[in-house]
């Protein structure tokens, strides 16, 4: 896809891998809207030259919200970033039941929702594209994280019902898979952490080329330990 001229809803776009896209899009000439809930960061990013809309995609109103201020503009590239990370370790303790199930609402059911009612747009383009960005960890869970792995091995498996749905159409569907990035969800992590720029390049460069889905980083190597054993997969990010 030529990015030029585009018109790009990006959600979770303020900070980490979705601010450093919003960049890149732009400087591809790209026409960025993005999302966010802090004023300060929303801010910053108006001032840099972006079209913002406040949005809490972690409930059914949110979305709509959403969905109702975009009202009919032209959109080409749905680009669902957004996601939150919650510990659910009970070996640390009894996990915080309502935080889960924000987690589960942003990470999932937000993007299926947000897909839905934009639908009608983007089937009005000449040639339009639906981004998800999962996670290696919908390749295989670590254990401290298990209901983010849920949702984004959730994401993933609709992601690819969805590409098959509408392989014959005018969208593309794209799945984009991070490994560990150094952005303020994983500041806790001691895992070796990709920079957010690089990231975000290489998702930038999946949607120029059309690819179906981005491994990015460490996730190839996994995708690779998958193929040959999912159970070895799985023992590589278990521990963490």
């Amino acid at each position: 896809m030529e990015l030029a001229n585009k018109h790009i809803l990006l959600t979770g776009g303020t900070a980490g891998i979705g601010r450093e896209m919003a960049r890149q899009l732009k400087e591809q000439g790209a026409n960025v809207t993005l999302t966010g809930r802090n004023p300060e960061r929303l801010q910053a990013m108006r001032d840099e030259g972006f079209d913002v809309i406040v949005a809490d995609l972690s409930n059914a109103a949110g979305v709509d919200a959403l969905i109702s201020e975009w009202k009919d503009r032209d959109i080409d590239v749905l680009l669902n970033n957004a996601g939150q990370l919650v510990d659910h370790d009970f070996r640390e303790g009894d996990p915080d039941t309502d935080a889960g199930d924000v987690c589960i609402y942003a990470n999932l059911n937000a993007p299926i929702r947000l897909i839905t009612g934009l639908m009608p747009q983007l089937r009005t383009r000449p040639h339009a594209a639906i981004v998800n960005v999962t996670s290696g960890l919908a390749i295989a869970p670590a254990a401290r994280t298990p209901i983010y792995c849920a949702t984004k091995a959730g994401l993933r498996s609709y992601t690819l019902c969805l590409r098959e749905q509408l392989k014959d159409s005018n969208i593309q569907v794209i799945e984009a898979l991070p490994p560990v990035v150094d952005t303020q969800m994983n500041d806790g992590n001691p895992t070796k952490k990709m920079p957010p720029e690089e990231c975000a390049r290489q998702i930038v460069v999946a949607i120029e080329r059309d690819q179906d889905e981005a491994n990015i980083g460490m996730t190839k190597a996994l995708r690779i330990a998958e193929t040959i054993s999912p159970a070895l997969a799985r023992n590589i990010t278990l521990r963490f």
